[in-house]
């Protein structure tokens, strides 16, 4: 559709140039102060064979054992290849997904044990904002009844009249015009519906917003302007971000810890600088090899890292570490023991950027980019 200059302009709002990075963040979080504690959550989906007595013959492990905690004004990030699980544990953490174990807490209480009022009132706090911006948005509602719906459902949070107020401030915040309440969504591109999507996310001042890939679809620069977009508005209402993406890059920008996943469990988790400088896992070795390096003196000397064989069938893991179907390093006690999701035991009391926690036996840094 033809874009009028106000457009344009919505789609840079929020960036700091077309197409290019903000500086890097100044949040700090303290320790302690988690908002989200996530403890051995499980989700396993049923097979079954047979028509009239159907009988469970096995089960897909999407998710199978993933703890992590986030912090108050913390971004997250959640890395890994198509079929990890990351998108099975977003959904549980907003609950549209029922967890087949473990448990989530927000601010101490377990959300997997709400249901009717108790869990509509947690759902006020922790919003979504979903990976396709073309499928998540109703094409038979406007824009203002897009954003407004969430006042229907929790009325408290803004009286009837005034909700059009509140809309319009709300795309005026996500850099649209406000003059557009009464658009639908085929008539705004990629970008301005994913701003939306956002807009509808803030409607309820929630404390955590969960995002599910949200620039996975989206251009290169107009990925650069919804992620700082994402950024202005994390420092304006105070939020915590769980951040969900496979493109390292992005994760690395706007995430102040960083866990990678690999068939349904995290084996790797810490701050970006030691997940991206410090790698002990060898998947995570793995992945950073394969991220493309703008630096061609850089690019020559890096390490490059081909995995063997294909993804185990989540279905069908391998016993021991998932992993050691495609590792280097694999021997028979990588069959035998589940490694632990903690800090190796050659790094212990160490004073060293490699000591955070990973799940391997044979953890050890390896620079994979050259710094």
């Amino acid at each position: 559709m033809p874009e009028t200059g106000h457009e344009k302009a919505g789609e840079g709002s929020g960036a700091t140039e077309a197409g290019s990075w903000a500086g890097p963040s100044t949040r700090s979080v303290s320790a302690g102060e988690a908002i989200l504690e996530v403890r051995d959550l499980v989700k396993h989906y049923p097979l079954t064979q047979g028509i009239v007595r159907k009988k469970q013959v096995g089960a897909v492990k999407a998710v199978d054992g993933v703890s992590f905690d986030l912090g108050r004004g913390e971004t997250l990030g959640i890395v890994g290849e198509s079929g990890c699980g990351k998108s099975t544990v977003a959904r549980m953490l907003v609950q549209l997904e029922k967890p087949t174990a473990g448990a989530i807490r927000y601010k101490g209480e377990d959300i997997t044990a709400l249901s009717g009022r108790a869990l509509k009132a947690v759902r006020r706090n922790i919003q979504m904002v979903f990976q396709d911006p073309y499928t998540s948005l109703n094409p038979r509602m406007t824009v203002g009844d897009i954003i407004g719906e969430p006042y229907e459902i929790h009325p408290e949070v803004a009286p009837k009249g005034d909700r059009r107020r509140k809309v319009q401030d709300l795309l005026d915040v996500v850099g649209l015009n406000p003059e557009y309440i009464n658009r639908y969504p085929h008539q705004f591109s990629g970008g301005q519906r994913q701003r939306i999507g956002i807009a509808r996310g803030l409607a309820l001042n929630p404390e955590i917003i969960v995002a599910d890939e949200p620039v996975s679809a989206l251009d290169v620069s107009v990925q650069a302007q919804v992620i700082n977009l994402m950024e202005k508005l994390q420092d304006e209402f105070d939020l915590s971000y769980l951040f969900i993406a496979h493109d390292l890059s992005i994760v690395r920008h706007i995430s102040d810890r960083v866990g990678v996943m690999y068939l349904g469990r995290i084996v790797e988790i810490g701050s970006d600088a030691e997940i991206y400088e410090h790698p002990t896992h060898p998947y995570t070795q793995a992945l950073l090899s394969a991220v493309p390096v703008p630096d061609p003196t850089a690019r020559d000397h890096r390490e490059r890292i081909i995995l063997s064989g294909d993804v185990p069938s989540p279905a069908d893991p391998p016993s021991g570490c998932r992993f050691r179907t495609r590792c280097w390093k694999a021997q028979e006690r990588c069959a035998l023991e589940v490694p632990l999701l903690a800090v190796p035991a050659v790094f212990r009391g160490a004073d060293t950027p490699a000591a955070h926690d990973s799940a391997c036996h044979f953890a050890e840094e390896r620079t994979v980019v050259p710094r």
